[in-house]
């Protein structure tokens, strides 16, 4: 496949953040029929959840290291060209961030906001 040929990456993501993240894995698996794939970070493993065909749709995480201060909650990713300039934007026009800027600029950066109505949305930035 050329570049030119792969697929854009996906203009959102959602995740979920929470405790006992391998209870909340089983649920979804059993309830969506979604297929679990370890996702290794370190010390502990957050999971993809694909769709039966092998296409990742979610992330369950445990509420560990960068995730600790997240809510428990699903987050959609909305994907950004330019982080730094979003940001921005959210704070002229009412918003707020939630969360610092997790992340690196090679492998992906986002941030949790709060629009002027209170929503909860998170604005990714792909490395």
């Amino acid at each position: 496949m050329t570049e030119q040929e792969q697929p854009a990456a996906p203009a959102f993501w959602m995740d979920l953040t929470v405790e006992d993240a391998p209870n909340v894995r089983d649920f979804y698996a059993a309830v969506v029929g979604w297929v679990p794939q370890p996702l290794n970070m370190g010390e502990y493993d957050d999971f993809v959840m694909n769709t039966p065909e092998g296409a990742g749709v979610a992330g369950i995480c445990h509420a560990r290291g960068d995730n600790a201060d997240l809510p428990a909650q699903w987050l959609v990713y909305l994907t950004v060209a330019d982080l730094d300039a979003s940001l921005q934007r959210v704070t002229e026009l009412g918003g707020a961030a939630v969360t610092a800027i997790k992340g690196e600029a090679g492998s992906g950066r986002y941030c949790v906001i709060r629009d002027p109505a209170g929503a909860v949305i998170t604005l990714y930035q792909p490395g």
